[in-house]
């Protein structure tokens, strides 16, 4: 996996929330959940709101231009869209989402089954993707309603039996979770208190090794959980000098 110096060992996307309407009448994206990594929304243009379900069951936060929302790990988010909501997205962990870091809210027997989690979750060949996108947004809506529901009414059984479907679905893949920690953002950690402690002996030689990075232009965009994606490469690649 190649280094990046980019701020915190962060990850940077732009994304068009999805404006077409779930089975329940609301605009949005895919509700789902990381397990380890810590998100952050910055608006930059539109209306909409972000609906969670977290420790202190569900809430709502209203969205607008300049708007900046963070959601620590565990909590299930919906981000709604009632009106262009374009959002610059900054997940922490660089890599760990593309790894698995990721359980959609489908209903609780697919959750619970592997292969019918992965099917349900699969957008497949190129063509009809945007379809199947809004299939499985809708299906993964259907659960976040159950849960959501639930939690309004004090019941956290079915909350607590998705954390812990959830952590079995991702079990075999976490393995190799803790390496892309050490490669990515703690590496950098330990760089920035190594470069400290130089600086507090006397030392300046890593300020002769300073450069300018600019991430390319990014791709077409995909089709995110969310919405419309376009992930910038923010690694320390030969592709990537200014």
């Amino acid at each position: 996996m190649s280094a990046s110096s980019f701020p915190g060992g962060t990850s940077l996307s732009h994304l068009d929330i999805y404006a077409d309407a779930a089975p329940d009448g609301v605009c949005g994206g895919s509700p789902h959940m990381h397990l380890v990594s810590t998100e952050a929304y910055v608006v930059v243009e539109g209306r909409g709101a972000l609906q969670t379900i977290d420790g202190e069951g569900f809430h709502e936060t209203e969205l607008h231009a300049g708007s900046v929302v963070w959601f620590t790990p565990g909590t299930i988010h919906r981000a709604v869209n009632h009106g262009g909501l374009r959002v610059i997205v900054l997940m922490s962990n660089a890599g760990l989402p593309e790894a698995g870091d990721a359980v959609m809210t489908f209903p609780a027997d697919i959750v619970a089954d592997p292969d019918a989690y992965a099917a349900a979750a699969s957008l497949g060949k190129p063509d009809g993707r945007e379809k199947r996108a809004s299939r499985r947004r809708d299906l993964a809506v259907t659960g976040f309603d159950a849960l959501r529901d639930a939690v309004i009414a004090g019941d956290r059984g079915p909350l607590e039996h998705f954390y812990k479907a959830a952590g079995a679905l991702v079990l075999r893949s976490a393995a190799a979770w803790a390496q892309i920690v050490r490669e990515r953002p703690l590496a950098q950690a330990e760089r920035s208190l190594a470069l400290t402690e130089a600086i507090a002996s006397g030392d300046v030689a890593h300020l002769r090794d300073a450069r300018v990075r600019e991430a390319p232009t990014a791709p077409e965009r995909s089709f995110g959980m969310c919405g419309r994606l376009r992930a910038y490469d923010v690694t320390d690649s030969e592709e990537n000098p200014r």
